[in-house]
């Protein structure tokens, strides 16, 4: 039995999807579709409204632009939580290592694709591209535990979820409640991405300035827990990425106008974490001074 729960912007789209989950769910289920064409609710309100109406104890939140692939995708998500108890949430992307350096589910500048998983048909809206078929297993599983995953389609267990709601008073807008979410649940339970359910989206994600605000929002509410490092990086290769994403995050925090004080104290907050030495801020300080001083500002 799975409580379905969608932030709708277009009524049309509900119509759709719910047809299709309709014809491959395979279990009892219920569509909890909240009305936000207006845009006054964040995603994270608009979730935790759903919640409170479901009635069942498996959640699934979705985007409304999707479609489902897989037959019987409800009786697969009841089996996982069923035989895998300590998993609270799953999705069908997401990454084995979660950065200190700002970024969303993973660190773009990590260079480390076998730390990524996903499986999905991805179509594009923003970008000329033709549809096709992502998909990244590493480790050929059927289940695997990662730090934090995509919100374009999760399940959780209502006690997952009562451990800990979406955060809506810190994230009032559309990015970032996915990545808050997994860290919040991930103290208590493991976060895992499934490869036995296929979607296809019909658009792509992408970053602007209010993604990166949110995002440097989350990161200072969660740097004393980071790095995630599920898979036991090497201490060498995670600085590594991590010198190499926090470089690239204060040039695109400089690139989208963020002024000097504001991306010091991104650097600032982030010595809470362990994997914060002394000699990597000083090297990154020295950086951020590079960066601000070129054109004078």
């Amino acid at each position: 039995m799975i409580s379905i729960i969608i932030a709708s912007v277009d009524p049309n789209f509900l119509v759709n999807v719910t047809a299709n989950i309709t014809q491959t769910i395979g279990v009892e289920f219920e569509v909890i579709g909240i009305a936000n064409g207006d845009g006054k609710m964040g995603i994270c309100e608009v979730y935790n409204k759903g919640f409170a109406q479901a009635k069942y104890d498996i959640l699934c939140f979705m985007h409304e632009d999707l479609l489902m692939k897989s037959e019987n995708w409800g009786e697969i998500v009841i089996d996982i939580f069923k035989t895998n108890p300590a998993f609270g949430l799953i999705g069908i992307a997401g990454g084995q290592y979660k950065s200190v350096a700002p970024s969303s589910w993973y660190c773009y500048e990590n260079e480390a694709p076998e730390l990524l998983n996903y499986n999905l048909v991805q179509r594009y809206k923003y970008t000329n591209k033709a549809t096709n078929r992502i998909y990244a297993n590493p480790t050929e599983s059927k289940l695997i535990e990662v730090a934090s995953i995509d919100g374009v389609w999760f399940c959780c267990t209502r006690a997952a979820i009562n451990s800990y709601a979406f955060d809506q008073e810190l994230l009032k807008g559309f990015h970032g409640y996915d990545l808050d979410f997994s860290l919040g649940l991930g103290q208590k339970y493991k976060v895992g991405v499934t490869f036995d359910i296929l979607i296809e989206h019909f658009s792509e994600g992408y970053t602007d300035r209010n993604w990166l605000s949110e995002i440097l929002k989350i990161h200072a509410k969660w740097n004393a827990i980071l790095p995630i490092n599920i898979t036991n990086l090497p201490k060498a290769k995670a600085g590594l990425l991590e010198k190499r994403g926090f470089r690239g995050i204060i040039g695109r925090m400089k690139t989208e106008d963020f002024t000097f004080a504001e991306t010091q104290a991104m650097l600032l907050k982030s010595r809470s974490s362990k994997m914060m030495t002394t000699g990597l801020f000083l090297k990154l300080y020295l950086h951020l001074l590079k960066v601000f001083l070129k054109k004078g500002r």
